[in-house]
Parts: structure tokens; C-alpha cells; sequence
């Protein structure tokens, strides 16, 4: 099919059919839909050679990732949903794995040098990001997956990590815990840094004293889990709740839990947050897990729309999306012991 045959198919013109397509701004999103929507009934796919040879673009949208530190799970989720959505248009993703920061500026170098990608995709952004300066310096299009403060117009999608992380610290003080840890990300990262302020604010609200013991920084596994909530259960008082900043943090203190010869939902209480793995389901855990639910999935998949956006023009000032984050209870958050009837 061609797109004069998908153009009178839906009676529109070549040109808004295509600038749909394209997801260029001036299209509304009703329309958008009902092109798409057409587009996959009947087949129709654009010719990727001639769109690369018509608009001068490379095709393929680049990210860089730092080796082990980032080549997990929560990336391979977050890829899925970023490819999921380019592949409709017949974009790539174009990978590259470095070892340092100075690696990876060189990579963002390279990439405008050799024009090999239309625009990328940054990642695990700090509070005041660098990165995010040379690609505008570079002229490189991006968006980011977070938030900087860098006091220029820049395109991000974000969720709420400090509210999330405040009506998840409020819930356990008002379940009666007192002594919340909060094993969190990296100290460097803009999240983590969120999500500190969510947790403070709710003891803050509540007179609660902050104890730093109770607070971690460190990369989401089940092992580093393990070892923080174990040294954490051996502190006089404990912690009777953890917020573990993952659910591969959460198994780790699971872990710990049980062998401390506690039971999880009844001596001590989890809320952990949850991207929604689809081979680690917070509903089939035993007790099942309390969560604060955001998927890092569909988070890859807007991002991906939001590239193709301020590739077709959108000004990036107006490409901001802050996602809420659901508050899922379940059976491993209940009332310390001491306050239970």
C-alpha cells in the first residue's frame, strides 16, 4: 500500500497523513490515533529508505549506557518499551556500552561527529547534568528519562518519585512504624535525591526524628538488599519497615528478613517500588508485596514518542510529562508488632 492509497482511505491529504505518521505537533492526537490506527489494519508501512533520503536522517536513535552499572533489568524493561515503539517507524536503537563518564562524553562526541543518530535518549540524569549541556552544545536532540536542573528548556519524562516515596513513608507512620529505612538509589542520581526529600517530608510532617542509619545509597540488587537490611535488622532499636528503592532491592531484604528468624507482614514491613518486571510479580510474592508501581516499560515507549515528537518539531520546553506513581497495598505492610491489637 501506498500512502496516496492509506491517504484516501481515510480522506485526508498525503501530507497530513504523513505528518501524522511522523508525530509531528501540528497533528492533532485524534487524528494521530486514527491514522496509526488505519496504518497497522491495513498494512501500511512507510518506505525507510526513501524517508531517510527525504528528510536526511539517520534512522536510529542512540543511548549510552555505563557497562554493569546499568545493564540490568530495569534497562532491558526499559529498552523493550523504547524498541516496542520505534519499531513502528522503522527506527533502530543504537547501543553503546562504556566503562566512565569520560567514555561516555566521548561516545555523545562520536555520535555528532559520525551523524549516526537523529537524536538520543539520556538516561539516570544527576541534578545538575553535565551530559545534558554538551548535547545541546553538540546539537544532538534528546530527551531525557528524569529530571536536571541545568536552567534551560530541555524535553524529560519523569514520575513523581518524591511524592511516591512520601505516601509510602506517611502510610507506615500511620500504621504506627517509627523506624523506617529507606534503602535507596545511588546519592548522585536526581531520583534518589526525590526520593529522600518525599521520605524526610513525611517524618517531618509527623515529628519524626531522621536517623541517618536508616538510609542508604547504593545500586538496586538482591545482594546489596541482603547485606543493607541485614546490618540494618542487627541496629538496637531496628527498623520494623524498609522502602526498598526496587523489587530486586526487595528480595535481597526478604533475604534478610527470614534469616533474622522474622516474618515479613508481621515482624517487619515492606514497601518496595516496583517497575513491573514481568518475571517478578509483586501480586504472586508470598507474603505479597506492597508496592509503589510505575512501569519503567511504558515509561521507554513514551519516551520513544516523545523523541519522534521533537524530531518532527515540538519545541522542547513544552515536552514535559511528570507520571503519578501508584500506591498498591498489599500483604507485607501492616502495623508493628507493638501496636497491633
Amino acid at each position: 500500500m501506498r500512502l496516496k492509497d492509506l491517504a484516501e482511505q481515510l480522506g485526508l491529504s498525503q501530507t497530513t497523513v504523513s505528518r501524522a505518521l511522523n508525530g509531528y505537533p501540528e497533528v492533532n492526537e485524534a487524528t494521530r490515533l486514527r491514522v496509526a490506527e488505519t496504518a497497522a489494519r491495513l498494512g501500511y508501512r512507510p518506505n525507510a529508505n526513501a524517508l531517510r533520503l527525504a528528510t536526511g536522517r539517520a534512522g536510529a536513535i542512540g543511548m549510552v549506557v555505563r557497562g554493569a552499572d546499568e545493564l540490568g533489568p530495569h534497562m532491558s524493561e526499559f529498552l523493550a518499551g523504547v524498541g516496542g515503539r520505534l519499531v513502528e517507524q522503522e527506527i533502530d536503537i543504537m547501543v553503546t556500552t562504556v566503562g566512565s563518564y569520560q567514555d561516555e562524553i566521548a561516545a555523545y562526541r562520536r555520535a555528532a561527529a559520525s551523524q549516526k543518530v537523529d537524536a538520543v535518549i539520556l538516561q539516570s540524569p544527576t541534578l545538575h547534568d553535565e551530559r545534558a549541556q554538551l548535547l545541546m552544545d553538540l546539537k544532538i536532540p534528546f530527551v531525557l528519562h528524569g529530571r536536571t536542573n541545568i536552567a534551560k528548556p530541555i524535553a524529560w519524562l519523569d514520575i513523581d518519585n518524591t511524592g511516591a516515596t512520601e505516601r509510602a513513608t506517611s502510610h507506615l507512620l500511620d500504621l504506627g512504624h517509627r523506624r523506617i529505612a529507606l534503602l535507596n538509589g545511588l546519592k548522585e542520581r536526581t531520583f534518589a535525591q526525590h526520593r529522600e526529600i518525599g521520605y524526610l517530608a513525611a517524618l517531618s510532617a509527623r515529628g519524626i526524628p531522621f536517623d541517618p542509619a536508616l538510609v542508604s545509597n547504593a545500586p538496586f540488587t538482591d545482594e546489596v538488599g541482603f547485606r543493607l537490611a541485614q546490618s540494618m535488622l542487627e541496629l538496637r532499636p531496628r527498623p520494623t519497615a524498609f522502602l526498598p528503592g526496587s523489587m530486586m532491592t526487595a528480595l535481597g531484604v526478604f533475604r534478610a528478613i527470614r534469616q533474622a528468624g522474622l516474618q515479613l507482614g508481621r515482624d517487619v514491613s515492606i514497601i518496595a517500588h516496583d517497575d513491573v518486571f514481568p518475571y517478578l510479580n509483586a501480586d504472586n510474592m508470598y507474603p505479597s508485596m506492597s508496592t509503589t508501581r510505575s512501569s519503567i516499560r511504558a515509561a521507554g515507549g513514551r519516551v520513544a514518542d516523545l523523541v519522534l515528537q521533537v524530531l518532527a518539531g515540538k519545541p522542547v520546553e513544552s515536552v514535559h510529562e511528570l507520571w503519578p506513581v501508584e500506591l498498591v497495598l498489599r500483604e507485607s505492610s501492616a502495623p508493628p508488632p507493638a501496636t497491633k491489637p
